[in-house]
């Protein structure tokens, strides 16, 4: 049955077949459970090569193509993909890896801060608002998605066993930057948004359509913290290969 709406983002089908399936383009790829969706450059094809990962298919759009890596990741194989950034090309590509096979995903990647937070700290979000959107059409409208508990916890637990300080937050999942003005930077953070980022609810929302678990954390890049005087940082670039090692322990020992 289609929900009606005046707002047509606001309309959702919870009945009907999709008329193009995801990874409809792949020919019986199977894929392994676990999938580290790292939004971290290049340092996640360095890695891939320098670890003898196998390159087991392509997620092809019409400007870039995304390498499909299977790894061994200490006594298992996992899927590794550096994404496309923003929530419509990431969720097309996450909904064709599980469509694949994968069941557990753990993401990472950069945030922007809204409240006073240092660039390089690692932050775990346990419920996103969702500004961006693709969710809406893959659940019903609402105005936050929470994050499945079992790989908030793995992360947690990755973190505590690494000594590593972290917090958790609301973060806010936007599709246009440029629109983070200066009153909504303000009015977000009243509502208990402490960053920003462009994937988040997104992807939690096509983890939960299609029953599979999905976690993420971040590490704080540029700051919105100052309306008055943006600050871009360095973008969290230092955290990147720290980043991908932390998932990939993450993945190792989430059951």
């Amino acid at each position: 049955m289609i929900i009606k709406h005046d707002i047509p983002i606001l309309e959702y089908d919870d009945h009907s077949a999709e008329v193009i399936a995801p990874a409809y383009e792949w020919n019986n790829v199977a894929l392994p459970k676990k999938c580290l969706f790292a939004f971290l450059g290049d340092v996640v094809e360095k890695y891939a090569l320098e670890h003898n990962a196998r390159k087991v298919e392509e997620f092809k759009t019409f400007s870039h193509i995304v390498n499909i890596y299977v790894l061994q990741n200490g006594d298992e194989d996992i899927c590794l993909v550096q994404p496309i950034i923003g929530a419509p090309a990431a969720a097309s590509l996450l909904d064709s890896l599980i469509a694949c096979g994968c069941e557990k995903i753990i993401a990472v990647g950069s945030c922007g801060v809204l409240a006073d937070l240092p660039e390089n700290a690692f932050i775990v979000p346990t419920k996103a608002l969702r500004a961006e959107g693709t969710s809406y059409h893959y659940l019903p409208a609402s105005r936050f998605i929470e994050l499945d508990s079992e790989p908030v916890e793995a992360i947690e637990s990755c973190f505590n066993d690494h000594n590593l300080p972290f917090v958790t937050c609301t973060t806010w999942t936007t599709d246009a930057f440029f629109r983070e003005t200066k009153d909504m930077v303000k009015n977000r953070l009243d509502e208990g948004c402490s960053v920003v980022e462009m994937e988040c609810s997104a992807l939690a929302a096509v983890s939960k359509k299609r029953g599979t678990k999905f976690g993420q954390f971040l590490f704080t890049g540029d700051s919105l913290a100052n309306v008055h005087d943006y600050d871009a940082r360095d973008f969290g670039k230092d955290s990147h290969e720290k980043a991908l090692l932390l998932g990939l322990d993450v993945l190792k020992h989430y059951n």
